[in-house]
């Protein structure tokens, strides 16, 4: 059972790899540029260049400007990180909660053999 897991698990990687690569290859030149650029260029087309946002992020209006590249891609990561954990943690909650669950019905087969056995003695 663990072989076919093991080989199901490494097939899944396999294929999350190729998804992630297959494109680079596939499109030579191509930009991948994020969604917020497109966002803004798509703004930009729609209501011209004199578009005011209506909304200023709260962590830039307490610095007093942008935040910088490097600080964005932490707070990125530290976020994805309490994702993960999260995920991790219930996860592991599951699991423990079949194996507590499979115990106790193996100690409930358990105790009903022993009394089964033991009404079979007493007779």
């Amino acid at each position: 059972m663990k072989h076919k897991n093991a080989r199901t698990v490494l097939l899944l990687l396999l294929l999350a790899v190729l998804i992630a690569a297959l494109p680079l290859f596939l499109q030579k030149g191509a930009s991948f540029g994020g969604t917020d650029d497109a966002g803004s260029q798509v703004v930009e087309e729609i209501q011209g260049k004199d578009y005011k946002p209506w909304f200023t992020p709260v962590l830039e209006q307490a610095l007093g400007g942008e935040l910088p590249g490097e600080v964005e891609s932490l707070l990125f990561c530290v976020q994805t990180g309490i994702g993960v954990g999260v995920i991790a943690f219930l996860m592991g909650r599951l699991v423990e909660r079949r194996k507590w669950m499979r115990r106790m019905e193996d100690a409930g087969s358990d105790k009903a053999r022993q009394d089964r056995e033991a009404d079979h003695a007493s007779d």
